[in-house]
């Protein structure tokens, strides 16, 4: 399984640093999942998710609030949640998480990225079986051996817990995303560089320096629409 989360997390906070487009991101899945269930994240689980990982992106209140309101108002937008498999250079694999109120739309942009910056759209199921949905924990001021003792005495279930660069990151089943995130509240951890549900490749590729621009490239422009919430792939980039 893939790892330099940190890495990952890295390159797509500074490329949102100085944009408004992440908050605005954020607001739209954070209105679909408080639409669900209770705009409670205490009763609404999917929700309580969302605002965990607003909060590893420092996502301003502001923005929180406004959607919760929207939800719990006269918001009746609706959306839906769209997986788009497809192929960078080299054969690197991609995929397209998205929620829109415009199917025909998303789906038109996200295949006119692929096609203009060197890639191609697969069919369902071409790209996912590669990846494992995971959920993602990274924290600093503890070391791995603590971190798996803990967890450890909380009898919670994990995958794996490693360092890297300054921090723990720690890998689990997706239903075990509350059940690890209360073993670290119990512990007095309530504050991660990442707390989400991702989906990791389950080997990592490099591409030549040519193929690296390329792919970047295409990346770029798929996080580059609005509609599209994240993007996973298998290229591994150099330190």
């Amino acid at each position: 399984m893939g790892r330099k989360w940190n890495n990952i997390k890295e390159r797509k906070a500074s490329k949102d640093a100085n944009t408004s487009r992440i908050y605005a991101k954020f607001g739209v899945e954070i209105y679909v999942a408080a639409k669900k269930g209770e705009p409670d994240p205490e009763s609404n689980r999917a929700l309580k998710v969302v605002l965990e990982r607003a909060k590893t992106y420092n996502v301003p209140k502001a923005i929180i609030d406004r959607a919760l309101e929207k939800a719990k108002g006269s918001g009746n937008e609706t959306y839906f949640e769209l997986r788009y498999e497809g192929f960078g250079p080299n054969g690197s694999m991609i995929i397209v998480d998205a929620l829109t109120n415009n199917v025909n739309r998303t789906a038109s942009d996200v295949r006119s990225a692929y096609n203009k910056n060197g890639g191609s759209m697969g069919v369902n199921g071409s790209v996912a079986y590669m990846f494992d949905s995971t959920a993602v924990f990274g924290l600093t001021g503890k070391s791995a051996d603590e971190v798996m003792e803990l967890l450890i005495e909380a009898d919670a279930d994990v995958r794996d817990v490693f360092e890297e660069d300054d921090a723990v990151i720690v890998y689990a089943a997706p239903d075990q995303f509350h059940a690890v995130q209360e073993a670290f509240k119990r512990a007095g951890v309530t504050e991660f560089t990442t707390a989400e549900i991702v989906m990791l490749p389950q080997t990592n590729v490099t591409l030549p320096e040519e193929g690296q621009a390329q792919f970047d490239k295409l990346i770029d422009a798929l996080e580059d629409l609005e509609d599209v919430q994240q993007v996973y792939h298998n290229v591994e980039f150099e330190d």
